[in-house]
């Protein structure tokens, strides 16, 4: 029995080292080695690059808009992912629908939709247009691009949030409430820290994306908005120089894993129902 389940998770194997242990160790080595005079040697000058002022504004351009989005999406998330994991509300299922089915749609996609809701004249404008109200030129701007990662990353966090809510014991509620605790009292001392493995895990699952996107970027913020995840894109389409390309996505891959060990030291299921 125990050989056939290790013969079992030999597909698996391969799978892992083809695509990911392979392309990791593409990217460590292009990263941290060049070739030099007919020979290969070990270099961190592409890791320095990294560190110039122009690539280090572009870097902190992203955190701020990814920081933005996800900020936005935690807002927008927690009372809706709340009120999912109510087993009162007559209409969570609609509502749930309503949260992934976009998600079965093709990211590219769903992002190109936004371009013929927000162009010049775009669904928005000609609603304005009809209020009598002024237009606005939101398309190719940080706000397009803050819209777009609202808009594809949402559902990471509410999902998140939803789970850990849904399994909140809710004779831990009860007892707060039967010790005087009001509403407000109850989600600040009870709910919301009981639900901060859910708040972790959404933050690292809208964040790295938002942080690391260029599609959104491309699209809605028209080439005027460069984040990380274009300037590697261009290194390796446009400049084709693999060697800082990979660099920086090690660099990012760093910042993944320290969001990763965060969400692992924080994240801790909670046992019980629903809430209400």
């Amino acid at each position: 029995m125990k050989k056939n389940k290790s013969f079992c998770a030999y597909p698996y194997y391969v799978w892992m080292i083809t695509f990911i242990v392979i392309p990791l160790l593409l990217v460590l080595w292009y990263a941290l080695f060049k070739s030099e005079n007919d020979s290969i040697v070990f270099t961190t000058e592409y890791i320095k690059r990294f560190f110039e002022p122009i690539y280090i504004q572009v870097f902190l351009r992203s955190i701020v808009l990814a920081v933005i989005s996800t900020a936005i999406c935690l807002v927008i998330g927690y009372p809706l992912a709340y009120i999912l994991a109510g087993k009162t509300f007559k209409h969570k299922n609609m509502l749930m629908f309503l949260v992934i089915v976009p998600m079965w749609m093709n990211f590219l996609l769903r992002t190109y939709a936004w371009l013929t809701i927000l162009e010049k004249n775009g669904i928005l404008n000609q609603i304005l247009r009809f209020l009598n109200l002024p237009t606005q030129n939101i398309l190719y701007t940080n706000y397009a691009v803050i819209l777009g990662m609202v808009y594809n990353y949402l559902p990471f966090m509410v999902l998140p949030l939803y789970t850990v809510l849904s399994k909140m014991d809710i004779n831990l509620i009860n007892a707060a409430e039967d010790l005087g605790a009001n509403k407000l009292t109850v989600f600040k001392k009870v709910v919301f820290p009981l639900s901060l493995p859910g708040v972790v895990s959404g933050i690292t699952m809208t964040f790295m994306p938002a942080v690391t996107t260029f599609v959104i970027s491309k699209l809605l913020g028209g080439g005027q908005t460069t984040l990380i995840g274009d300037l590697i894109e261009n290194q390796f389409k446009v400049a084709n120089d693999w060697n800082f390309g990979s660099a920086l996505s090690l660099i990012l891959m760093v910042i993944i894993l320290l969001s990763m060990r965060v969400m692992t030291k924080y994240e801790q299921e909670n046992e019980g129902g629903g809430l209400f």
